[in-house]
């Protein structure tokens, strides 16, 4: 939304400030300024010169020199222009002025260009007359221009006077972010009333009156609503005997200002009205209306109609229409036909200002690829009480401008009018919300410059209709804290005492498994959640694969990304990959994020988003560094209970000797192990790759962070080695898990200190030898207590041919 100030000031008058202290404050108030242009930035001692005399240049046949008077003297000035004479009046910047643009509409510095008194194929200097371009403005805001030379001013400009000021150039074009709640906003009107309130100054609301009217519109046309729904109001009014002339130069200036070329009177009240109101109009030439009859409905599928802008637009039976008895004449709230046009022949028209569904609006603009800023409008859903004024408003501005002569009386059909919202009004209530202390009285005074009435009888404030986005206590809340100043309120703590803050146990969760790898010198990193089902592929899974089931993506910016991730293993070994090829000798990565699983293919429910935490080397270490890190993992989060590593369910891109399922108290919490030599090739690595996935959500569900005290022990421990022999397909975690279920509770420690295969036993077995400690709390145990442990286990061992090395 843009608006000049001087616009704006025409609505505030009061209203005394500097561009930017305008900006600054009303960001604060809420409506925020992205920024300014300010018309008289680089003019500089400019003022109004009067040509006195011109000769022609002795030197020089495209020069002349001119004798200009600027009111304190004449000065002599050598110029190239051609298109004045004496007597004209230009705008004449003097010796140590400023101007901001070239004479051709070139750019120039940022600072703009000093005019210093110089000569001229010898001739003396002592100033520069200006175009348009070189005050640093367009044809579009001053139409009467010439196309190339001087701006000649109007006869009764006063010579020796401000010439800035008298082209109205102290002035500056705002831009404004306007979310999109505040449809009031997204006018002239809505942003001086803003102003006032932020500045606590008047606002002088457009009373809109037609002095002179003739006829009833009634006798001359009929509209009917045939689709209430998408139309809730519609406005009709007609004016006869139009006569097409430019615009004046104020209202030129205006619309040029906010970026909207002039063109004729009749469509430049049109637009007029739409910046100042935001409410957009439309114009239909009366003449081309068959039937003298207009129905708003819908079209039907298959139906083509064409637009200003000579495109013939497909339609379908949610496009809501124009019409008169016979055909189509425009798009509702998009755009106008080509048949019912106002051209420069017309004599009579009729002005249209409704009220159209925001929501049917903008789907009908999308499917027809045709956005235009009345759409724009529309889409956001316009107040229905807004398009009184805005209609009223044009048909002043006819009668004004002696653009026609206005029909009397209107068609307005409007089966439900919007009545205003009453929402209660608690002055306490508003400052503990708010953890102020503003008066009742105070908070009261914000309230008139935005419409807003209050009942003291009822305690009750009166909303009107443009604000709709106030709705419940905490928006009044809102209003008092941005025109009190979000500055002035203090810091407070929450008055609601159980209300503490803190990380979310997921987040505690995430940051402990962080802190644990990153302490073993993994450095983390981050891929995309989308993906190619290429990926599946390499990493070898089968057809009928779970991980293969994944989500596939409505509009993937390609097939690259096409799917949602069911594994973080792709992102982690394409990222080990690039430091591979780029010759890392070493790297170890992990990567925590969401996998997504759906329950079913196609989505009937939003799929298990389960955090998952993938680790990845390659360099250093080999799969028991792997296991290592995991077992710190799990002792990390507290898992206390049976833990085992079982080879039963083998992952495809694993090594298939060198993979483990992990399970905590028979729960499979993920795996690891050496990457599948294939998987690894088919990723660009030459190295053998160790991975490990943690189901981090399932970790957070089993985590224990209680810290109990144990009291030193007060008696000795007691140790026992096992040497034993088996075949070499026993796992060490099959013998630990015999060893711990038949040692009791006298327990305290296993640990599995040596390995061997070799010549010294037979071929096709392996040794594995450990050591038991074993610890009393309340005495020291004898060799009577702790051997029968032993033999049980040995006894046990041996149910799985696991025997006692010789």
């Amino acid at each position: 939304m843009n608006a000049s100030l001087s616009w704006i000031k025409a609505y505030v008058p009061g209203l005394d400030v500097t561009n930017q202290e305008f900006r600054d404050a009303m960001t604060l108030s809420g409506t925020k300024v992205e920024n300014y242009d300010a018309f008289d930035k680089n003019l500089e001692n400019i003022v109004i010169g009067q040509i006195k005399e011109i000769a022609p240049h002795p030197d020089a046949d495209k020069l002349v020199i001119c004798q200009v008077d600027v009111g304190s003297e004449t000065v002599q000035i050598v110029t190239g222009a051609h298109n004045m004479k004496v007597g004209d009046k230009v705008p004449t910047v003097l010796d140590g002025g400023k101007v901001a643009g070239g004479h051709d509409g070139s750019p120039m510095p940022e600072e703009g260009i000093k005019i210093k008194k110089g000569k001229l194929r010898g001739i003396d200097s002592y100033g520069m007359m200006c175009s348009i371009e070189e005050l640093g403005t367009t044809k579009e805001m001053y139409p009467d221009a010439a196309e190339d030379g001087l701006y000649i001013l109007p006869e009764d400009a006063p010579v020796g006077e401000d010439a800035v000021e008298y082209l109205g150039l102290h002035d500056a074009n705002f831009e404004f972010e306007i979310t999109s709640n505040r449809v009031d906003c997204y006018s002239v009107l809505g942003i001086a009333r803003e102003a006032a309130a932020t500045f606590g100054k008047e606002f002088h609301d457009v009373d809109p009156k037609v002095t002179k009217e003739s006829g009833d519109i009634r006798d001359y046309l009929e509209v009917e609503v045939a689709d209430p729904d998408l139309c809730p109001r519609y406005i009709a009014r007609m004016v006869k005997n139009i006569h097409i002339a430019p615009s004046p130069k104020w209202l030129q200036r205006r619309l040029a200002s906010n970026g909207i070329r002039p063109i004729n009177n009749v469509v430049d009240i049109t637009n007029y009205v739409m910046e100042e109101y935001g409410q957009p109009m439309h114009a239909f030439n009366y003449d081309a209306i068959a039937g003298k009859k207009i129905v708003v409905k819908r079209a039907n599928d298959g139906d083509t109609f064409q637009t200003l802008d000579g495109q013939v637009r497909n339609l379908d039976k949610d496009i809501l229409m124009i019409c008169d008895a016979e055909k189509p004449i425009g798009i509702a709230g998009i755009m106008g036909g080509e048949d019912s046009k106002i051209t420069d022949d017309v004599q009579t028209l009729v002005f249209e200002a409704a009220t159209f569904d925001g929501t049917n609006n903008r789907l009908s603009s999308k499917r027809l690829g045709l956005r235009t800023d009345a759409s724009g409008k529309f889409e956001k859903g316009l107040d229905p009480e807004n398009a009184l004024p805005a209609i009223e408003r044009a048909c002043q501005l006819i009668e004004e401008l002696g653009a026609g002569e206005v029909v009397g009386g209107m068609i307005d059909i409007y089966p439900n009018p919007v009545q205003p919202k009453q929402i209660p009004f608690n002055a306490d209530q508003i400052n503990e919300f708010l953890g102020t202390d503003i008066p009742k009285e105070k908070q009261l005074e914000y309230f008139p410059p935005l419409g807003i009435e209050y009942d003291e009888k009822t305690e009750m404030l009166t909303i009107p209709t443009f604000r709709q986005d106030l709705l419940r206590e905490a928006d009044i809340a809102e209003e008092v804290a941005r025109f009190y100043g979000y500055a002035n309120i203090p810091s407070t703590l929450p008055s609601n005492a159980e209300a503490h803050g803190g990380l979310s146990y997921g987040f505690v969760i995430n940051n402990k498994v962080k802190e644990i790898v990153k302490a073993y010198g993994f450095s983390e990193s981050m891929t995309y959640s989308f993906e190619s089902p290429k990926v599946f592929d390499k990493l070898q899974l089968s057809e009928e694969d779970e991980l293969r089931k994944a989500i596939v993506i409505s509009n993937p910016l390609g097939e690259d990304f096409s799917i949602m991730r069911t594994s973080l293993l792709n992102g982690l070994l394409t990222s080990l990959s690039t430091n591979y090829n780029r010759r890392n000798k070493t790297a170890a990565l992990f990567e925590l994020g969401n996998i997504y699983i759906p329950e079913e293919l196609p989505l009937t429910k939003l799929p298990d988003e389960r955090m998952t935490l993938a680790l990845g080397f390659y360099g250093e270490g080999d799969f028991f560094t792997m296991k290592g890190v995991v077992e710190e993992i799990l002792d990390g989060m507290g898992l206390k209970g049976l833990r085992e590593y079982s080879a039963d369910e083998l992952k495809p891109f694993l090594h298939p000797g060198r993979q483990a399922t992990v399970l905590q108290n028979k729960k499979p919490v993920g795996y690891l192990g050496e990457v599948h030599p294939v998987t690894a090739k088919n990723y660009g690595i030459g190295t053998k790759v160790y991975i490990a996935c943690l189901d981090v959500k399932l970790l957070g569900e089993l985590a224990r962070f209680d810290k109990k005290f144990t009291e030193i022990p007060k008696f000795p421990a007691v140790n026992r080695d096992l040497s034993l022999v088996m075949t070499k397909d026993v796992s060490a975690g099959l013998v630990e898990s015999i060893i711990s279920k038949n040692a009791g509770r006298i327990m305290e420690h296993l640990e599995l200190f040596d390995v061997y295969e070799g010549d010294r036993i037979a071929e096709g077995l392996k040794s594995l030898a450990f050591t038991i400690s074993f610890r009393a709390k309340d005495h020291t145990l004898s060799d009577d207590e702790i051997s029968p442990v032993m033999e049980k286990i040995v006894s046990k061992l041996k149910e799985k041919d696991i025997d006692l090395r010789s």
